[in-house]
């Protein structure tokens, strides 16, 4: 009788990314559809300061998958997912239907698995990690910029 069983290679710290990638991008599905959401949709649909909140846990995330790895290409490519997901999904309506479909955590935790699969690990963490917060805070204020010009051109209309 031939060995049928599965062994799984999936470093711990994958595991543990892979959980929260998908609670914060697939938890959830649209009954009777194949729509799948999570928790970063859910927060997003709170105005400017869901997108805030989403933008600040997609870095947490970010931050952890440096620690365990990620090459400063990788990172790079994440926080352009997480750019794109940011900007699109800070407008009103547009930006939720975006988030439906653009699931920048789930992205990033695949681009993540296939740098351990390519084996590309070397090189130190201190400046990739460095030049991660600097590029975060930067995303950050340029994030509430956008909010303050939205919210002041509302305001301009409305009164």
């Amino acid at each position: 009788m031939a060995n049928t069983e599965i062994i799984d290679h999936t470093p711990p710290q994958l595991k543990t990314l892979n959980s929260l990638t998908q609670i914060m991008d697939n938890r959830f599905t649209i009954p009777g559809t194949n729509i799948k959401f999570g928790l970063d949709f859910l927060i997003g649909l709170v105005p400017y300061a869901g997108d805030i909140v989403s933008f600040l846990m997609s870095s947490g995330l970010v931050l952890v998958m440096v620690r365990h790895g990620a090459s400063g290409m990788l990172v790079t490519k994440m926080l352009g997912n997480i750019f794109l997901d940011t900007t699109v999904g800070s407008i009103p309506i547009i930006g939720d239907i975006f988030d439906l479909s653009y699931k920048s955590n789930r992205r990033n935790y695949h681009l993540l698995e296939e740098h351990y699969e390519e084996g590309k690990h070397g090189g130190s963490i201190w400046p990739v990690l460095i030049g991660v917060l600097i590029a975060i805070i930067a995303m950050f204020v340029l994030l509430i910029w956008i909010i303050y010009k939205v919210i002041a051109v509302t305001w301009d209309l409305i009164f």
